[in-house]
Formats: C-alpha cells, structure tokens, sequence
C-alpha cells in the first residue's frame, strides 16, 4: 500500500498541476529515500529544469524533465505525495521540490520505505523499469494469452504470482484478494493449474478490482491520502478485503481471514473452494473490524 490504483489517482492529480512547471528547488531531507545516490546528485538533476509529464509504472510515478532526466518515486507502505502552498514542513518529509508558480511537491513518509531515483536518458529509464516490473495490467499486452504463458508449469500459490512485480505490475494485497474473489478462486491454488475459464476470470477480475479502485481514486484505509490530503473511498466498495466475519455479497457465507503469500489474505470459504492437500498458515472468521485493519 499504495497499489496501482492509489498511484495511477495520484499521477492524474499531478499532471495537470505539474507539468510545464519549472523546478526552482529540492531539499533531500532523508539522504535513505535515494541511497546510493547522495542528495547532492538528486537535487542537482533536477533543479531548473522544466516538467514535461508525469507517467507511471505498476507502482512507481514517473515524472520527466527537460533534457531526459527522469524522477522515478516509489510510496512503498507508507509515502505520500503532497501537493501545497503551505510554507511549514509537516511531520515526516523527506523531500520538498519548489516550483516556480510558488508551490511544493512534498514526499511525506512516517517509516521511511519510500525511494526516489534519477535516470538519466530514456535508456537508463527503460532499464530500470523493465528490470523491476512485468506486464502493465491496464495495457493491452494484459491478456488471457499472456497471463496463461506466465503461469504455465508454475506451483507457486496464485496470490504469491499476482504480487509478483516482475510477473504483473502493480497488483498489491487488495487488488489481488478483489480479483480472486471475482474470479472464485481459492488464493492457495497453484497458479499452473489453472483452467483456461479460470485464467480469462482472474484475468478480467484482476483489471475490474483496479478499474474500480481507480474510479474510487484509491483506499484509504491506513496513510494513503490524495495530493491535497483528501481520502480515497474504494475501502468503501471493497467485496472482501479488510470484511473477515461479514456475510459474503454472493452467497452470504462469513468472510474468512487466512494467511497466504506471506499476507493477511480474506476469502468467501463457499465462493473459493480450497484446493486439496493446500494448508493455511492461520484461518479465521472474525467479527467485523474497523476498516484498515488487517
């Protein structure tokens, strides 16, 4: 958290704001949030140069200057991308960029997981996208045929493939309990051993839990906010996540917690049937609990 919906919300409130803008300062607070690079060669790249746009990948906002440069920033769990006219530094920046019509871009991050990186030329863009990050879910490269090549002979567990980056960009914990549940798959299953119809739901499940996640402009369910501090709503249109112990909206049966890939993971137990010889590290049917917790 942020996911693909979260960044893609942010990445269309700021274009508009920033591009044409000219970067008159920048302050590297926290010399961690770009390690190896020192602050000094940050600051230096992007100083004076104009925004030409502002794009993104999976999970990482793009933001492109004159002469070639790239700003590539990762929120990780807990960034936050603030866009103000306030003077006073809030709690927890890290990094403050000025622009010339007066206002600041301001990358606010309480456990300091956020990163940002400078590439200089398209090259060294594609180089450092393409080694991180696999297929753009919301591209036409996302298909039934291409997500069926991906998990062929694969065992691993299907959520612990879709959390891949490399293999589908930009799927987080939200996006793929939503899109298993679409699809009625169990998140233990493994993903090699998919049918065909099965592949063409969790395909389609998975690019309708990130529509509407967009449409909702995000789930603020922990620290995510949008540019001007407001909330997102898709925690208020969640089909399972975050709904242990709730009636599910299919066929009313509790909504169960379990762990898989490492992750507090929510399932209807009817709806997404557990595949034989398939354990769970923890299961659970709770009562409902406040949203944002996990």
């Amino acid at each position: 958290m942020p996911e693909l919906p979260e960044v893609e919300t942010i990445r269309r409130q700021l274009a508009p704001a920033l591009e044409g803008r000219r970067i008159d300062g920048v302050r590297v607070l926290d010399a961690r949030w770009c390690e190896p690079a020192p602050p000094e060669a940050i600051e230096d790249a992007l100083r004076g140069r104009e925004i030409e746009s502002v794009g993104r990948r999976g999970k990482y906002l793009i933001v492109s200057l004159e002469d070639d440069v790239h700003l590539v920033m990762h929120l990780r769990m807990t960034g936050n991308l603030l866009l103000t006219e306030d003077r006073d530094d809030p709690a927890h920046l890290r990094v403050a960029i000025e622009l010339d019509d007066g206002r600041r871009l301001l990358f606010v991050d309480v456990r300091r997981f956020g990163t940002g990186d400078v590439g200089l030329g398209g090259d060294a863009l594609d180089e450092y996208v393409e080694s991180r990050l696999g297929v753009e879910p919301l591209s036409a490269d996302f298909t039934a045929d291409a997500l069926r090549a991906l998990a062929k002979g694969r065992k691993q567990p299907v959520k612990a493939f879709l959390l891949n980056q490399e293999r589908i960009a930009g799927v987080g914990n939200i996006a793929a309990d939503e899109a298993l549940f679409r699809a009625k798959i169990h998140p233990l299953r493994p993903v090699g051993t998919l049918r065909t119809q099965q592949i063409e739901a969790l395909r389609q499940g998975v690019i309708d839990a990130l529509e509407l996640g967009i449409d909702s402009k995000g789930a603020s369910i922990d620290d995510y906010r949008h540019v001007d501090g407001a909330r997102g709503s898709f925690q208020d249109r969640f089909l399972v996540y975050s709904r242990a112990g709730e009636p599910c909206v299919r066929c009313g049966t509790p909504i169960a917690k379990l762990r898989a890939a490492g992750r507090g993971t929510y399932i209807c137990p009817n709806c997404q049937r557990r595949p034989r010889g398939a354990r769970t590290a923890t299961s659970s049917r709770r009562a409902p609990q406040p949203q944002g917790s996990s």
